[in-house]
């Protein structure tokens, strides 16, 4: 985060990605502790940007959702209420993550409605503000659920490995996982424009989503 303060490369807030090139917006899931105690530090250290997506029924709990093909992830605790109305007040834009962390694919539409609907309403009621951002759980998505998230939300993340490009879905926008981007050198290239490692990932991703069927 230091190097990317001091790059030029405009870090803006994730309502405005789609309509500046060039621009990084910085996005976190699932609103873990660790976002409040490690990352919110630094990113007001410098001034940067960024959207946490709560999962409103689990604030001040553990990640203890169906974790669906994601067991190796370990109980981690979340956020409270409080600790998000800090990083509220700290300029952190509060996005959704549903209710209950659910895949959205396998509800009913009405279910998913309900996720999105009660998602708002508990942010709302706790922070004072209304979320306008989604992140799909899981990243997944299907046409109907992306019809739906359109009557609640403004802009939704999924988690297809790519950048924003022109004329991007805004209710499916990509994301890269900076999991893969850990190397600083790495990182530096692709903020240049180098997508090389990129496309790697990608059709290493796509591999191993292909042979678990």
């Amino acid at each position: 985060m230091e190097w990317l303060a001091s790059s030029g490369a405009p870090v803006v807030p994730l309502h405005s990605v789609c309509a500046t090139p060039g621009s990084v917006a910085l996005t976190f899931d699932d609103g873990y502790r660790d976002f409040f105690e490690e990352a919110l530090p630094v990113l007001s250290r410098y001034g940067l940007p960024a959207t946490v997506f709560l999962v409103a029924g689990r604030c001040g709990r553990s990640n203890d959702w169906d974790q669906a093909g994601y067991r190796s992830i370990p109980p981690l605790e979340l956020m409270s209420w409080r600790e998000v109305r800090q990083a509220a007040r700290a300029g952190v834009e509060i996005g959704a993550h549903t209710y209950s962390h659910p895949d959205l694919r396998r509800l009913p539409e009405t279910a998913v409605a309900w996720e999105f609907a009660r998602c708002q309403e508990e942010i709302a009621d706790r922070v004072g503000q209304q979320p306008r951002s989604l992140a799909y759980p899981y990243g997944h998505s299907n046409p109907a659920v992306r019809r739906i998230a359109c009557r609640f939300f403004d802009r939704a993340c999924g988690a297809r490995l790519d950048l924003v490009r022109d004329g991007a879905d805004v209710f499916d926008l990509p994301r890269v996982d900076v999991h893969y981007f850990r190397d600083l050198e790495r990182f530096r290239r692709l903020i240049a424009g180098d997508e090389t490692y990129l496309k790697v990932r990608r059709a290493l991703r796509w591999v191993r989503q292909w042979v678990a069927g």
